[in-house]
């Protein structure tokens, strides 16, 4: 009766225990630890040389993982400098056909205005021939001058009707060769701005042949851990293939699965005691700092359909992401890695 009496006792007690906790706590055994996972990808294709980690190594940002032979994208950096230097040298020809062009505009603008001074001289000349002509043709009706001074008064009208012609002709053809040059110049401009369009294209494929080979060294993004090398010098990579991971020491946090019915009091800012089942001696402080849109069954591959007629209700688990606070020793949580499993308490007062 004694032992009976003790053990009624002791059960009492721990569930008021368990009760009163209850009231102000909310536990779930469903939760992982979390890190950032960076993938490892390679942005070219190519054989690897040399790979300079192993399995589980820490490194740094920038630190070499491993290198993929250069050679074709070296050869290809030289054929993106020689485009270049021949867009250069087209450019630089172009400028001097525009030298020439707009030289030889010049030229045919002073032609058509010396044709149209020579024009107005030859009006002129023209002007006092007919006035020559007018009196000397009335002089000769009088018999007050010879047929021969009439004759060549009459040849200098005539001599200056044609220098006129003349002249005309030529300040249209002087026009016309103007108009000429001044197409050919036009096209000489646009074939310098072709120019320099070339030049900044050869340049752009420099910076992209540039960068490529700059993508044969394969270095960290972040400081971390490296998970297992899957890759050996000699193997073929291609862009976009994940070959391994660097673990993300600089952020730690904690997803718990917490059922729907235990939602009701959390709040994000709430405090959470964490224990890690490989080390069960040591407590992590947290921070409730956010709750998932969906439940973990809506991201899953093959999401429940329940829209048939043999529905059976089942509880629902949310995740709900849990920070590590600063005051936690920095050492030991470097000893946390991704998806070990914890235990959470949150403190809902």
């Amino acid at each position: 009766m004694f032992i009976f009496g003790a053990l009624i006792l002791l059960g009492g007690t721990y569930g008021i225990f368990k009760y009163v906790h209850s009231l102000a706590h909310e536990e779930t055994d469903d939760a992982q630890i979390e890190k950032n996972m960076n993938p490892i990808i390679p942005r070219v294709t190519g054989y690897i040389t040399k790979v300079y980690v192993k399995d589980n190594d820490f490194v740094k940002k920038g630190d070499t993982l491993f290198t993929i032979d250069s050679r074709d994208y070296i050869v290809k950096v030289e054929e993106a400098k020689a485009a270049l230097a021949a867009a250069e040298g087209s450019f630089e020809v172009s400028k001097a056909d525009v030298g020439s062009a707009q030289a030889n505009v010049s030229v045919s603008q002073a032609n058509v205005l010396s044709a149209g001074g020579n024009i107005e001289t030859a009006k002129i000349r023209l002007n006092r021939a007919k006035n020559d002509f007018e009196r000397y043709s009335n002089l000769y009706k009088n018999h007050s001058i010879t047929k021969q001074q009439f004759e060549q008064a009459e040849a200098a009208k005539l001599e200056a009707e044609s220098q006129l012609k003349i002249l005309q002709q030529q300040e249209r053809a002087s026009a016309y060769q103007r108009s000429v040059t001044e197409a050919k110049s036009n096209v000489t401009n646009k074939q310098t701005e072709v120019a320099a369009a070339n030049i900044k294209s050869a340049k752009a494929k420099l910076d992209a042949a540039q960068l490529n080979l700059d993508y044969t060294v394969v270095t960290a993004s972040v400081d971390g851990q490296v998970s297992k090398i899957a890759v050996q010098p000699g193997q073929l990579v291609q862009p976009g293939q994940s070959l391994f991971y660097i673990i993300n020491n600089q952020e730690v946090w904690v997803v718990a699965n917490f059922k729907e019915t235990q939602l009701n009091k959390m709040v994000i800012g709430q405090k959470a005691t964490i224990k890690v089942d490989a080390y069960p001696d040591t407590d992590f402080e947290g921070t409730i700092t956010s709750f998932s849109p969906a439940t973990g069954a809506r991201f899953s591959l093959l999401p429940p359909d329940n829209a048939t007629g043999n529905f059976v209700k089942t509880i629902q688990r949310l995740p709900v992401k849990i920070s590590l606070n600063q005051s936690n020793e920095a050492e030991k949580i470097k000893l946390l890695r991704p998806g070990m499993n914890v235990d959470v308490d949150v403190h809902l007062k």
